[in-house]
């Protein structure tokens, strides 16, 4: 008899103990949220950033593998980028870079730290090759512009110089430094 006393008392304490733990874990959770130092703002992994015009079309993509807001500074920082933009004429331009940002209420993209940049010109059996440590593109202008050395690919052809602009609407690519230039010649 007693046994049967300790089971009844066992299993209604097993039971009690149950829903006991049951109320716990139903209790809400709550979530600690803490406010950077750099103030609000928002910060992505692996995100993808599509700027339009005032027409819906987008302008240029950027691929990133962080995007982060510094509303402070009045920009947006970006790591591992890949930017994409079509010219005018529709002919497809890409760049990598360490690092990027964007300015708050600006149409340029800066891109710093082994920039490469690709373009496929139609017309050009080719596609031209920047190297460069940094460059800025402007959306609102259509140009691609850096001050540092930059190196150009072409068919074959390299130059290197201090500096080129690009206008983009105009078609035009000018090497703002003395060239130097390595030109092989056909026979």
């Amino acid at each position: 008899m007693i046994y049967r006393i300790f089971a009844v008392l066992t299993v209604a304490a097993v039971i009690i103990g149950s829903l006991l733990l049951a109320r716990q874990n139903r209790a809400p959770q709550t979530t600690t949220v803490q406010r950077s130092e750099a103030g609000d703002g928002y910060s992505a992994r692996d995100a993808q950033l599509i700027e339009t015009g005032q027409n819906g079309l987008p302008l240029y993509t950027i691929n990133a593998a962080s995007i982060r807001q510094l509303p402070r500074r009045d920009r947006v920082q970006l790591t591992q980028v890949a930017l994409t933009f079509q010219d005018p004429s529709g002919n497809h331009w890409s760049a990598t870079a360490d690092q990027g940002a964007i300015v708050h209420g600006s149409d340029r993209v800066r891109l710093s730290g082994h920039v490469q940049v690709l373009a496929a010109l139609s017309g050009s059996r080719a596609p031209i090759h920047i190297q460069t440590e940094a460059l800025t593109y402007d959306s609102h202008t259509d140009q691609v512009s850096s001050t540092d050395p930059v190196t150009l690919v072409w068919a074959g052809q390299t130059l290197d110089a201090t500096g080129l602009v690009v206008n983009l609407k105009a078609h035009r690519l000018h090497l703002e430094s003395k060239v130097h230039a390595i030109v092989t010649l056909s026979h």
